[in-house]
């Protein structure tokens, strides 16, 4: 990543103060920074770079934001990729979620991929990110686009890219995108074409709901219990549901009403989009105060599960009674090891479990599923932090045939079964988890129930995270230095522990693509890991322990945790 000096940034910053192709209305936000050396710094000191989640940002004025021309610049050089390769006849699907300028930002996209001869579909509305990839496929398009950024807070926007398989381009083909933009040196470069020229050329297509009902359909369809809701249960199995503002509200409801679920009760403040996302302080379906409404009305409805999706609804996130009658949120390594739980035992019960099944998780994802995925006979693999990576492995054993993939998921939250997608989908997710809470259900069982059944038989797993936000040119360097100290001066132990082995995947261990992530095994069976976000202002730390009980597990969690956090805050 290419930084500047202040110095440097300053000239940025001038420059598009000058720059004939700037709108006045920037030219005022930016003029009003005057004299703020550190504001207009951390506008201009690099450009937005793809990480895992694709370009992110806070919304803006400047290079280091996310913007009109960001975006334009952005789409001039995926275009120019797909140029590079010499397509016949180039296509895109591009979707939005509810984030504010989504909309606009979107409309720009498209024509600017218009304006380079790319026949481009655009959804009149907002759309999970999900659909965006099932979409690619289904149209058999080039690339996607979608404009969203997940669950930051609302100033926040971002911009994911997608392959003709409908997986986000992956870092080979995202490096070459980011040299592409690398080379346009003048915003004069960015082609564009007005609304109504790419209409009438047949290069800007509105999609029609043609597309969503295929969507519905196919998630429908991934269900291993289609009879389950069709009777008395469909009736009377209790499902409180918030979009959290977002793009999951219609998927959501139409595909668990097309499969049966008749009580379902969506939270009306957090109903309808809005980005600005104004009942909660952050739209996370990993934080049991997103789910503050929800949790209010399953009391009133006596609801026996509550379930969230974030605002492009790629993530889900699901809430259950415990013994004592409190609601809890699941953690994504929990709600993934019981839907591993619930589909491999399905498969198997009507010996449609295939030979060479495979689950595939990340790198910082909890052992729990993977013991339970073994002991009904799949093979398990473990990638790259990334939805991208889940998505590339299965794409290759879709063509050669080699493995049968049955379950992806990452301990944020992000699952899939089916290959109709390659991205995470909170609305099978959304239908996955409340399909197993209502079979569980006809025994008598929460997934409460469940999830403690499966640590008796597997182990008592738990994990956390925690994370340090740390913006600007400072707080890259903070983050930096936190992995250099921990890489050159590794802890021989930790809360009395020792540290047994050191993998550095910046040395592309085990066949993965090298990346700056450090892990440490811990000779208990214990492990915590260093990774910097790819998409926030982040360094994030992962645990995770076995132990012989609940208690024993939570405290070796709390030693560990509370002994690397001391170090990581010391650097």
């Amino acid at each position: 990543m290419t930084q500047l000096s202040n110095e440097q940034a300053k000239v940025r910053y001038e420059s598009w103060l000058q720059d004939p192709n700037i709108d006045e209305e920037t030219k005022r936000e930016l003029r009003a920074l005057a004299g703020q050396e550190q504001e207009i710094t951390d506008r201009f000191y690099r450009d937005l770079e793809f990480g895992t989640g694709g370009l992110r940002g806070v919304m803006g004025a400047g290079t280091n934001r996310l913007n009109a021309y960001t975006v334009g610049k952005a789409t001039q050089g995926l275009a120019n990729w797909l140029m590079a390769q010499n397509l016949s006849s180039p296509s895109a699907v591009i979707a939005h979620d509810s984030r504010n300028n989504s909309p606009q930002f979107a409309l720009d996209a498209a024509l600017v991929l218009a304006a380079n001869g790319v026949r481009t579909y655009l959804f009149k509305s907002l759309r999970a990110t999900p659909q965006l990839s099932f979409a690619v496929r289904k149209l058999q398009a080039s690339t996607g686009i979608v404009i969203t950024a997940s669950h930051n807070p609302p100033e926040y926007n971002g911009y994911k890219a997608y392959g003709a398989d409908g997986c986000q381009l992956v870092p080979e083909d995202a490096e070459q995108v980011i040299a592409a933009i690398a080379k346009l040196s003048s915003f004069d470069e960015i082609k564009r074409m007005t609304q109504q020229e790419a209409e009438e050329q047949g290069l800007l297509v509105w999609l029609d709901e043609s597309i969503d009902e295929a969507y519905v359909q196919t998630v429908v369809a991934q269900s291993v219990n289609h009879q389950l809701l069709q009777g008395e249960l469909g009736d009377t199995f209790k499902v409180v549901f918030t979009p959290l503002h977002g793009s999951g509200n219609w998927p959501v409801r139409n595909v668990l009403a097309a499969a049966g679920f008749k009580q379902v009760y969506v939270v009306a403040e957090q109903e309808q989009p809005d980005g600005n996302f104004s009942t909660v302080k952050s739209p996370n379906p990993e934080e049991k105060e997103a789910f503050t409404k929800a949790i209010e009305l399953a009391r009133k409805v006596e609801a026996d599960v509550i379930i969230g999706t974030d605002p492009d609804a790629d993530r889900m996130g699901a809430v259950v009674k415990n013994n004592d009658g409190d609601y809890v949120v699941l953690t994504g390594n929990q709600s993934g090891a019981i839907m591993v739980h619930y589909l491999l035992s399905q498969l198997q019960a009507r010996g449609q479990m295939p030979d060479n099944g495979v689950v595939i998780k990340t790198i910082v994802t909890s052992e729990l599923g993977e013991v339970i995925a073994k002991h009904y006979g799949a093979s398990v693999e473990n990638t790259l932090t990334g939805f991208k990576y889940i998505g590339e492995k299965m794409t290759r054993y879709e063509q050669t045939g080699e493995k049968t993939f049955l379950f992806g998921y990452e301990e944020s939250y992000g699952y899939l079964t089916g290959t109709y997608a390659r991205d995470k989908d909170a609305i099978m997710a959304s239908l996955f988890i409340c399909e197993a809470a209502a079979y569980y259900s006809t025994q008598g069982k929460t997934l409460y129930d469940v999830l403690q059944e499966l640590y008796e038989q597997f182990g008592y797993f738990l994990e956390s995270q925690q994370s340090r936000t740390l913006k600007g040119i400072d707080g890259v360097a903070q983050i930096a230095a936190i992995m250099t100290n921990f890489r050159e001066q590794p802890p021989t132990e930790i809360a009395g522990i020792r540290v047994q082995q050191v993998l550095d995947y910046a040395q592309g261990l085990d066949g993965l693509r090298a990346e700056n992530v450090l892990k440490y095994m811990l000779a208990d069976g214990s492990w915590f890991c260093l990774r910097p976000s790819g998409t926030e202002p982040k360094i994030k730390v992962y645990f995770a322990v076995k132990g012989t009980s609940a208690e024993d597990a939570a405290a070796k969690q709390a030693a560990i945790s509370e002994a690397v956090m001391q170090r990581v805050d010391g650097v």
